[in-house]
């Protein structure tokens, strides 16, 4: 059994792998850090879906691994899904230099946006040399260096209102508006659902803010699991929390690296938002449960 296992994960693996639609310059790319993602709009990606229906998806494949999903396990082809955070499920509702500046003037921060954002940048590429996590616990000293990097002000009190503007529904929107609706109908299903970031111990207050922390059966943070996507033990710990067998889980994240090759190499099965998929509605859709 334990062989058999084993062969169908692989063979999961290659089919998303040779079977997978192909992506964008943007998906495709590694995302240089958790608030400065780009998210197309909820309304504009499900008006992509039937586009992606009428070039036949059959040709591409997604349809022969559904079946082939389901000759498995049957109708719903999964048992649990993984979301990622920031760029999937939710996105900061300013861009990060705006609210740096903004915040920043009463500070002496003198900066542009466009000065900001290239001195963040280059900051959050810097090899972070107190931890392999840049995460740990509250991340403090993490963002302390980022926003001291990025704007040149080192004053405890702007870093402070800035750190906790982003654990308030101000910083932070849902990506797709129909997820609470999704999320009821997995669950109903009996479908369990949990949410794997890569995030500091704000997470949960985030989600508690958008009123979406009961969505959830489980949440894998980084900065508590003690490992980074695309480390596999972060998935290895969702389906622990779940109670299933990582190839019985499918991860939905906007990170090709931390989020599809991550979670493959954990042994899930995994599909790239705004690419493979480009709503919960078709998450859903794709599991076997209709919405």
């Amino acid at each position: 059994m334990a062989l058999m296992a084993t062969t169908r994960t692989k063979l999961c693996r290659l089919l998303t792998r040779t079977l997978r639609p192909g992506c964008s310059a943007l998906n495709g790319s590694i995302r240089p850090d958790p608030f400065n993602c780009s998210f197309s709009s909820a309304s504009s990606a499900a008006a992509m879906a039937p586009q992606r229906e009428a070039m036949g998806l059959e040709v591409l494949g997604v349809k022969d691994y559904e079946d082939y999903r389901r000759s498995l396990y049957g109708e719903i082809t999964h048992k649990a899904l993984l979301v990622d955070a920031v760029g999937t499920l939710l996105a900061p509702s300013q861009p990060m230099a705006q609210i740096y500046r903004e915040i920043g003037e009463k500070y002496g921060v003198e900066y542009s946006e466009i000065e900001i954002l290239n001195r963040y940048r280059r900051a959050y590429a810097q090899p972070w040399g107190r931890s392999r996590l840049r995460y740990v616990n509250d991340g403090r000293p993490f963002w302390q260096y980022i926003v001291s990097s990025s704007t040149g002000c080192s004053d405890s009190q702007y870093f402070e209102e800035l750190y906790n503007y982003y654990t308030t529904d101000k910083a932070w929107h849902l990506c797709d508006p129909e997820a609470e609706k999704v999320f009821k109908a997995l669950r109903k299903a009996g479908v369990k659902v949990a949410v794997v970031s890569n995030f500091d111990t704000r997470l949960r207050p985030v989600l508690r803010a958008l009123n979406c922390d009961h969505w959830f059966d489980a949440v894998a943070v980084s900065a508590e699991v003690e490992a980074e996507k695309p480390n596999p033990t972060i998935f290895l710990k969702a389906c622990e929390l779940l109670g299933i067998k990582p190839e019985d889980a499918v991860h939905v994240g906007d990170d090709r690296r931390n989020d599809i090759w991550g979670a493959r190499d954990a042994g899930c099965d995994a599909w790239l938002w705004g690419s493979d998929v480009y709503s919960f509605k078709e998450v859903a859709r794709r599991i076997g449960v209709q919405v």
